[in-house]
């Protein structure tokens, strides 16, 4: 007499459907020595909604002719999540991040918000996942198991930077020149570049940055500034200037 599935959440109410012979007129499941809420019996079939509990429990189908032998069901607790490996990604998603913790091994799907993604299962304390596209701000981040459902973890989605000016636009080949580049969605900014040449940078507020100039070839360089959300190139935006010799 099978039992499809044998495991479901601590808190009851999965389908479990049980299969054999002789089942018409079923007056009573139970799992363990909880009753089971009958949902649909026919001679060789009952489907019920498991009642909560703990561990694992025998299920029994009872007829006019008597009880069936048992059936093991296994409870599985909710999922608890201990970490996250990115608070944040771009609004495109298409990122991956990990999430640890216990009870992961049965996850089906994880929520960013309204949007839902497949996780891959490494082992029942870890999964990956790649982040699907989203709206500019936070979201809640949750992972859905046989066990239920746990929150408590939030992801913000960043949209991709822009960047409007630069000033000043030249300076010496020597570098040092403090460069302050003005632009859109640039407060999780990871590195600058000038000429592909990382630069010190800080953060002043979402719309500016200011960086230290490396040393560079006298010319035009492409500035490129990047964020958690993605890139911004001010192309050709900064002319590094050769000091005057004799």
């Amino acid at each position: 007499m099978p039992i499809s599935p044998n495991q479901g959440s601590t808190g009851g109410g999965t389908t479990v459907t049980i299969t054999g012979t002789n089942l018409a007129g079923a007056s009573a499941v139970r799992f363990g020595s909880k009753p089971a809420t009958i949902t649909a019996n026919t001679p060789t079939s009952v489907t019920v909604t498991s009642p909560s509990g703990s561990g694992t429990v025998p299920v029994t189908v009872t007829t006019a002719a008597g009880a069936s032998n048992p059936l093991n069901f296994y409870y599985i607790g909710a999922p608890f999540k201990a970490s996250l490996s990115a608070a944040s990604g771009p609004s495109a998603g298409g990122n991956t991040v990990t999430i640890s913790g216990t009870g992961l091994a049965t996850a089906s799907s994880v929520a960013f918000g309204g949007n839902n993604a497949t996780p891959t299962v490494t082992s029942d304390s870890l999964l990956s996942v790649t982040v699907p596209a989203g709206a500019s701000g936070s979201v809640g981040v949750s992972v859905t198991t046989t066990g239920g459902a746990n929150n408590g973890f939030s992801y913000t989605y960043v949209d991709p930077p822009t960047i409007t000016s630069l000033a000043p636009t030249s300076g010496s080949t020597s570098g040092g020149t403090t460069v302050t580049i003005t632009g859109t969605d640039l407060s999780t900014t990871e590195s600058v570049t000038f000429d592909g040449v990382t630069a010190p940078f800080g953060v002043i507020n979402s719309t500016t940055v200011s960086a230290v100039t490396p040393p560079g070839g006298a010319g035009a360089v492409d500035v490129v500034v990047s964020t958690t959300g993605g890139s911004a190139t001010a192309a050709a935006g900064y002319t590094y200037v050769a000091g005057a010799g004799i």
